[in-house]
């Protein structure tokens, strides 16, 4: 956090940056182009030598003016650099072409949050989800995402599984320790977690609770796989308070499931499962806090992510700082058992007990 204690720029500095975030969205749509339209996978290929604009034209099928103008913009952002008459790929232009991360972060921005973002003033003045309009109708980003655009939902959840997915071998290892066989998926989504359960250990059964359009999608996939009989639906809103919550698990699990919800909310969902767990049963918590990353990269990216919460989930969720986090979790009625940083791309597990 020392980080933030000092600004980073002089005076000439900062006018320099205020420019840089007053075109940012130019430039943002720059990169992607160059990305899309094939520039910078053939500069890649033409390695430290590069390639001028007019070969880079004739490999791509862009016009030399389109081109000349936005590789010129290219320039300016430190996307590649100039060795006349070549235009090279520069580092920052290598992680836009080939960085898997990069590439969820970019889609997702671009097919989820951009056009939204514009109603973020909005959101934030009303409390509202204000940019979901730009998507479809619903109170939520969560009733709708089974029916999202297709480019949108592609991207939401290509976004939502590269950096869930890389977590998984370190989790399931620990989450079985106990050999537990019954295990409750609150917020399972598509399944995936349920099914990593099930590939990993041949005795337990899994119990998705979740919405009844993602409990839909969950258990089809469920029985693609072969594992119907192992992997159930309890489909439920977690956000309605009078719902009651099924009983007799081992574990329960909740996966980026608390961001989406404002403290009070996370508050009664918490109090809900302390109420409906056996004293003994455990519960794991992975969730990712911007105040736990290793690199300011990876804080940026969370505080990002979370105005797609203000502006389109559901106007006041986010990432949390996990001081913040944690006096939830013991008030809710929790000690923390272990806590586990640094999973995967910067995720934080925390194993809970009955307080």
């Amino acid at each position: 956090m020392t980080l933030y204690q000092n600004d980073p720029f002089n005076a000439l500095d900062a006018k320099t940056e205020a420019q840089k975030l007053a075109f940012a969205p130019i430039v943002f749509h720059t990169a992607r182009t160059l990305r899309d339209l094939g520039i910078l996978a053939a500069l890649d290929q033409a390695g430290k030598q590069g390639l001028n604009a007019v070969d880079i034209a004739a490999k791509t099928n862009v016009s030399e003016y389109g081109v000349k103008v936005l590789l010129d913009m290219a320039l300016s952002a430190h996307i590649v650099t100039w060795n006349k008459p070549n235009y090279v790929l520069a580092n920052l232009g290598y992680f836009l072409a080939n960085d898997g991360m990069t590439r969820a972060n970019m889609d997702f921005t671009a097919d989820v949050c951009y056009a939204a973002m514009m109603h973020l003033t909005e959101a934030i003045e009303e409390g509202t989800p204000a940019g979901l309009k730009e998507l479809g109708d619903w109170t939520t980003i969560y009733e709708g995402l089974s029916q999202l655009p297709e480019k949108a939902k592609e991207s939401w959840f290509n976004f939502d599984h590269f950096y869930s997915d890389r977590s998984f071998p370190v989790l399931l290892e620990r989450v079985f320790e106990g050999k537990p066989k019954r295990l409750f998926d609150i917020g399972g989504n598509t399944g995936k977690w349920a099914l990593q359960c099930c590939n990993h250990n041949p005795d337990v059964e899994v119990t998705i609770i979740d919405l009844p359009q993602q409990i839909e999608m969950a258990l089809k996939n469920a029985d693609e796989n072969g594992f119907s009989e192992r992997i159930k639906g309890y489909p439920t809103n977690m956000l309605d308070a009078s719902n009651s919550l099924p009983t007799g698990a081992d574990v329960w699990w909740m996966s980026q499931f608390l961001d989406c919800f404002s403290p009070m909310e996370i508050l009664s969902i918490l109090r809900r499962v302390r109420a409906a767990m056996s004293d003994d049963a455990t519960v794991y918590i992975l969730e990712l806090f911007w105040d736990s990353q290793r690199y300011d990269a990876a804080a940026y990216s969370l505080n990002a992510t979370s105005l797609y919460f203000t502006c389109l989930a559901n106007g006041n969720s986010r990432f949390y700082r996990s001081d913040d986090f944690l006096e939830i979790v013991k008030e809710a009625g929790f000690v923390v058992a272990t806590r586990t940083d640094d999973i995967g791309l910067g995720h934080t597990l925390l194993e809970l007990k009955a307080g």
